[in-house]
């Protein structure tokens, strides 16, 4: 640990107030103390003044507590040497005499009026202040946190400045959290200066008649005089702390100088203050003030008006012709066309009648249900899903809404404004009235029924979604089935760097050693394209150090991490103890096995076009049968066969699902209702 001077100057400074309390001081080296005080206070008070924001001063509530000690530990010393010697140094007695003028009631009321000021004004005020404060900012920041997230979603900002502005909400919450307690300690110091004060002046009277054998006038003149400045000397300084906490938990965030900002929203148009002035001329005119006192003021303000007349038509000269000049120059230097390159890998576009669903302030909640959706996938498949820009396009129908994937689109619905949508479970005979259409994300016959429908159709059984619902629900179809082309290598390294954290020998023999990160990427993006979860990287990473010594072929890499993941796999796909599947003839995968062809980009079936139409045609009368009764169709095939026949059916049948036998656990019972063979 590197030593610091002004940790050590700091450390002293704390342990020195605690000798203040114990060890009596010199009357000369507590003057100098009490000015060093006074100081620290104009100090922090002007420190609080000229700061733009209240996190400028994110430690004031500890200068707040050791600046209170400072204090206190110097009351404790005055007392010492005023109760003890009748004289307490040079400024105590200087404030005394100098704020008394002579005359002990005169003093006395004005040191009463300023403690009074300081402690019921400036700070209980100040205490107030911070209480609320603190809960308010407790209270909004979810909602701080929540608007970050869409920003950041949207594209507004990146990640650097979403982790700035959180850091920020956390500092806010903890400094006017901290400054709600620290106010504590300005109002019981001024609690304790007082009954400081009620010591001093009876325990002097006693010591100087009884001690001291002083008249009793005498010891009250001298001991209260001495109690006056003792009094002053110490509440001046936390008279200047009280409005330091009191300036700084009032302070609005500003760019400006608080001497600016404060000009500028007492005497925003100069007609304010020729009305002022005006209102102070007919004051010296019409009433017993005269003209001597009125007129100055009133002058003074007319030219303030004027300078501030003066100044607006310039600014407003020059804003003119600054936005001239930035008009001339934007024409003249070169477009700038590199930021018209870049793609957003996803877009969801609207028109015009879908904005008050993402529009915060009218009640839409559309941008939540996007973080949602990313949050949602992450935890599914394990994929980092990039973001979604969201825009409106005034050339799409008022209510319809585009999701675009690099650029393109790749799907597109229109929703009914103050409707939703119901759908038939499949199972309700009744009817009921509505718009006949057709849910977007899974092709389902729907109807578009009004609110008052609502209630009705949810009683008989329907599934009745919102217009966000319906949005939000395609938005995450469409990202699941394109999620493989969204995985780039960046993506695939920042998982991968992820894994190193807590696995570094796993991912240090993998990679580069074995796999380039886009071999990982291949293998990563075949799992995502049938919809198998990467969440479970670690063991990805195994099986593919386990057989990259020996295998380059990234899909057959990728059929032996399906059967490291064979407890997922089967969890997901077989729910029942007993299933229901569809094999494949041996003979139909001995000619697939006797047609694949080898390259170096990789492997692929070679059948002619009239044996791949024949398989395809058996396969769809055994889906067929499935399907007819409710069931998911699901193939099942030998291991060696499983990457080729799913590259056979994915272009005719692409969401089939298609398994082998290394992936289904032991204790799953598998029952064969058909079997695809060559006719």
């Amino acid at each position: 640990m590197k030593f610091k001077a002004g940790d050590a100057i700091l450390g002293l400074f704390v342990i020195g107030i605690l000798f203040l309390i114990i060890i009596p001081l010199p009357s000369a080296v507590l003057s100098i103390f009490l000015i060093l005080n006074i100081s620290i206070a104009a100090m922090i008070l002007m420190s609080a003044l000229f700061s733009k924001e209240s996190l400028d001063l994110s430690l004031f509530p500890t200068m707040l507590l050791l600046t209170t000690l400072f204090r206190l530990g110097l009351n404790i010393s005055s007392t010492r040497l005023i109760l003890r010697d009748g004289f307490a140094g040079d400024v105590v007695q200087a404030f005394g005499e100098f704020v008394s003028g002579g005359d002990l009631v005169i003093g006395t009321i004005i040191f009463i009026i300023i403690t009074i000021v300081n402690f019921q004004v400036i700070t209980k005020g100040s205490e107030r202040v911070a209480e609320v404060t603190a809960r308010f900012t407790l209270d909004a920041m979810p909602g701080k946190q929540m608007a970050i997230d869409a920003d950041l979603n949207t594209g507004f900002i990146d990640d650097e400045e979403a982790k700035r502005r959180r850091k920020k909400i956390q500092d806010e919450a903890a400094f006017f959290g901290s400054m709600d307690g620290a106010s504590k300690f300005v109002k019981n110091d001024a609690i304790v200066g007082l009954i400081i004060t009620v010591v001093n002046i009876a325990a002097g009277i006693i010591i100087g008649v009884a001690s001291k054998n002083m008249v009793f006038a005498d010891a009250l003149q001298k001991y209260t005089i001495l109690t006056i400045g003792d009094g002053l000397v110490s509440s001046i300084p936390a008279l200047l702390i009280s409005t330091a906490t009191g300036i700084l938990v009032t302070k609005t965030n500003s760019d400006d100088s608080m001497s600016k900002v404060i000009l500028k929203q007492l005497a925003y148009s100069p007609i304010v203050l020729y009305v002022v002035g005006i209102t102070l001329l007919v004051l010296g005119l019409f009433t017993p003030m005269g003209p001597l006192v009125t007129f100055p003021i009133a002058i003074i303000w007319f030219i303030i008006a004027y300078r501030f007349s003066v100044k607006q038509k310039i600014e407003v000269v020059s804003s003119e012709i600054n936005s001239e000049d930035e008009m001339a120059e934007e024409i003249r230097k070169p477009e700038n066309v590199i930021s018209l390159l870049q793609v957003d890998p996803i877009e969801l576009e609207f028109g015009y009648g879908v904005i008050p669903l993402a529009d915060v302030n009218q009640g839409g909640d559309l941008l939540d249900r996007v973080v949602m959706i990313r949050r949602q996938i992450a935890l599914e498949l394990g994929s980092v899903v990039p973001i979604i820009r969201l825009r409106d396009n005034i050339q799409l129908a008022p209510n319809a809404y585009s999701i675009k994937i690099k650029g393109v689109e790749v799907a597109k619905g229109e929703i009914l404004f103050d409707h939703y949508m119901a759908m038939n479970p499949g199972y309700i005979e009744e009817e009921i009235d509505g718009i006949q259409t057709t849910e977007p994300a899974f092709g389902l016959p729907a109807l578009w029924i009004t609110e008052l429908q609502r209630e009705k159709a949810e009683v008989k059984g329907y599934t009745v979604v919102d217009c966000p619902s319906i949005i939000a629900t395609h938005l995450t179809e469409v990202i699941k089935s394109h999620l493989h082309e969204l995985l780039s290598r960046q993506d695939v390294q920042t998982l991968i760097s992820n894994v190193g954290e807590t696995h570094p020998t796993l991912i240090e023999e993998l990679t580069p050693k074995l796999l380039s990160i886009g071999d990982i990427q291949k293998v990563l993006s075949n799992l995502l394209k049938e919809h198998i979860s990467i969440r479970d990287l670690v063991t990805i990473c195994e099986v593919l150090a386990d057989y990259g010594v020996t295998i380059r072929d990234t899909d057959v890499l990728t059929e032996y991490v399906r059967q490291g993941l064979s407890r997922s796999i089967s969890k997901k796909i077989f729910g029942d103890m007993t299933n229901q599947v569809i094999t494949l003839d041996p003979a139909v995968e001995q000619q697939i096995m006797e047609n694949v062809q080898h390259t170096e980009q990789g492997s692929y079936v070679a059948l002619d076009p009239r044996t791949i139409q024949n398989i395809i045609a058996q396969l769809k009368k055994e889906i067929a049968k499935l399907t007819s009764v409710g069931l998911q169709p699901i193939i099942l095939t030998s291991p060696i066969v499983r990457i080729y026949f799913k590259h056979l059916t994915e272009q005719y049948i692409p969401d089939l699902i298609v398994i082998s036998y290394n992936e289904i656990e032991q204790n799953i019972e598998i029952q064969s209702i058909g079997m695809v063979s060559i006719a």
